[in-house]
């Protein structure tokens, strides 16, 4: 008998896969820039679109039995190629039977929900990573702040300025208006206390410019903050999504939104996260809880994201 393929060999635990799909943090905002979108292949080309949309084509109009001029959307752009990622969570017997004395302890969903929020977290890593690399934006689509431009100038900064020059950046080149600004929680912190966000809220009775009173200042769906941090091996914290704003146009339809020219994606290969059946380790006398994830994040359109640097000092 030949040897099993790795999809013969992973038994799936469906209740427990259905956890690890469920799990996710309110810290992590990486998904509202690279929503999920499922493939069914570990490499292909990222679909990326045009501006056949905006084009005025000189021949539209046809004589009577002139061919029909035809055009066609989209195109497949640069290469994409998923990443595996794998945990196992371990219960030992000890704490299974202690657990087992307290009712509604779930060892094994607490085993799940903590080995995918590390899996989470280094996709949030890997998401603010590409979004706040300035090399993959064009110099109109991006921008450092410095001096008494930057929001931890509270008198003298204007984020709502900077904003309207990103959406005008992204509108000019795609026709559409960003609808999603994403920052560091350094940044929003400076930000509401600037004296231009004061002097705008001022008149609402709010004491504090919340998310969504930024948003509306800002014009856009939504302000998010992306409060994930992440350490290093000395233990030293630091802020995922650093001193950086991203500002975005991401559809919030289904996936026949696709043909807009959103931002980015993370693509996912079907049917991940998976939690594969666990399994008792007589060395280590524990139960093993494996875990896999398929998935990378992958800008689509990069002239529909705007990104300001070193927004704070």
């Amino acid at each position: 008998m030949g040897q099993m393929t790795n999809s013969q060999a992973r038994v799936i635990d469906p209740i427990l896969s259905e956890v690890a799909r469920g799990y996710q943090q309110n810290n992590r905002v990486g998904m509202r820039l690279f929503p999920r979108v499922p493939v069914m292949q570990r490499g292909g080309r990222i679909i990326t679109f045009g501006k056949e949309a905006f084009m005025q084509y000189a021949n539209m109009k046809r004589a009577p039995g002139q061919n029909t001029r035809r055009i066609t959307f989209g195109h497949a752009g640069a290469p994409y190629a998923l990443e595996d990622f794998s945990l196992e969570g371990q219960v030992p017997t000890e704490t299974q039977q202690e657990a087992a004395a307290v009712p509604g302890i779930d060892m094994a969903s607490r085993t799940v929900n903590g080995t995918q929020d590390i899996i989470l977290n280094r996709l949030e890593i890997a998401q603010a990573a590409l979004a706040t690399t300035a090399a993959g934006y064009a110099a109109s689509n991006k921008v450092t702040l410095s001096g008494t431009g930057q929001w931890s100038d509270l008198v003298n900064s204007d984020p709502v300025a900077n904003i309207e020059t990103a959406k005008e950046a992204v509108r000019a080149q795609t026709g559409k208006r960003p609808n999603v600004v994403v920052m560091g929680p350094l940044v929003a912190s400076k930000c509401r206390q600037t004296a231009a966000i004061k002097d705008r809220i001022k008149y609402t009775g709010r004491d504090v410019a919340t998310n969504e009173l930024l948003a509306s200042l800002f014009g856009v769906d939504e302000v998010l903050v992306g409060d994930a941090v992440t350490a290093d091996d000395a233990g030293t914290f630091s802020d995922v999504w650093g001193k950086f704003v991203v500002v975005a146009y991401v559809p919030t339809a289904s996936l026949a939104a696709q043909g807009t020219p959103s931002y980015g994606y993370t693509y996912q290969l079907q049917n991940m996260p998976q939690v594969e059946e666990p399994y008792y380790d007589r060395n280590s006398k524990s139960w093993i809880y494996p875990i896999t994830d398929i998935c990378a994040p992958v800008i689509a359109g990069a002239e529909s994201g705007y990104l300001i640097s070193a927004a704070v000092a």
